[in-house]
């Protein structure tokens, strides 16, 4: 592919992207339908976080049919296996078993991050990031998520917030070359406080790069909910990443209330962390408690 391909491309894939109710890219957002109810294109979905991660590919998308559940994160370094040690017909398998389905590969969850030091480790992180961004495409994703990830003892704040945005940008501008987006999960050791992924973001100016709300409990710090979600709203990324709905005191209503307020329209994926006897019926209880609150709103 030419440069002017290559670029023409880009600006076709960052021009779509910007469409994403509150969505990745700096441009106004716009709602995919104007007929529909805010919040009506919300999707649930789940990420193979313990609920998911001794499950293989078939019983992924088998059980996940069964719930209701129409879209999937893959974790990394999980029982599904999929990842840099996959041939490229094995990972076109994988799409097309995807593809069989009625489960959307969402993309890729790594645990590749931005903040070390030392340079040859955060190379090592940035070149594996793009092996992952290679892989999601391979196998049907739009995209993959990453981490900041903490601060260092003698490093000033504002130095590795300002490396991690320039990493984020670097992957960015990578990754639109493979359709796919860069996704910041709120997370770390500091670098979880939602002013923080503001100031990340400040630095990664790629449009094509967006912030994966967490729901950690800092995001109630300082003043509160709201005006920590406001602080990223025009920056978020097309995933958002929850625990069970139902189970401790963050005030997911108020949440889901905020997310319908936008209008957005990606998924919110289950990132759960208890051990239910039968999963499949805690995930389709997640779903109906979801699609109530999302109603409520």
């Amino acid at each position: 592919m030419s440069k002017n391909q290559k670029q023409t491309s880009r600006r076709s894939f960052i021009k779509r992207v910007s469409a994403i109710g509150g969505g990745i890219a700096l441009l106004p957002t716009l709602s995919l339908s104007s007929c529909a109810a805010a919040g009506s294109n919300m999707k649930l979905g789940l990420v193979t976080y313990n609920w998911a991660k001794d499950w293989d590919i078939p019983t992924i998308i088998k059980n996940c049919t069964e719930a209701g559940i129409t879209g999937v994160e893959l974790r990394v370094e999980h029982a599904h296996g999929v990842g840099p040690d996959l041939s490229k017909a094995e990972l076109a398998e994988v799409k097309k078993m995807f593809d069989d389905s009625p489960v959307e590969i969402v993309g890729m969850g790594t645990n590749e991050q931005y903040d070390s030091p030392d340079a040859a480790e955060l190379s090592d992180n940035i070149e594996k990031s793009k092996e992952f961004i290679r892989i999601s495409q391979a196998i049907g994703g739009s995209g993959v998520k990453v981490k900041p990830n903490r601060f260092h003892e003698g490093i000033p704040r504002e130095e590795t917030i300002g490396q991690i945005g320039k990493s984020l940008n670097i992957l960015g501008e990578y990754a639109a070359d493979y359709d796919q987006v860069i996704r910041l999960e709120v997370h770390g050791s500091g670098t979880d406080e939602l002013p923080v992924v503001k100031s990340i973001m400040e630095h990664a100016n790629n449009p094509n790069v967006g912030v994966c709300w967490n729901c950690n409990d800092t995001d109630l710090e300082g003043e509160g909910l709201e005006h920590n979600f406001n602080l990223v709203k025009d920056r978020f990324a097309d995933i958002v990443h929850i625990r069970e709905l139902n189970i401790g005191d963050y005030p997911y209503q108020d949440l889901m209330n905020l997310f319908v307020g936008i209008d957005y329209n990606g998924w919110v994926l289950l990132e759960c962390r208890q051990k239910p006897e039968d999963t499949v019926k805690a995930m389709i209880e997640q779903k109906e408690i979801f699609n109530k609150m999302i109603g409520n709103a």
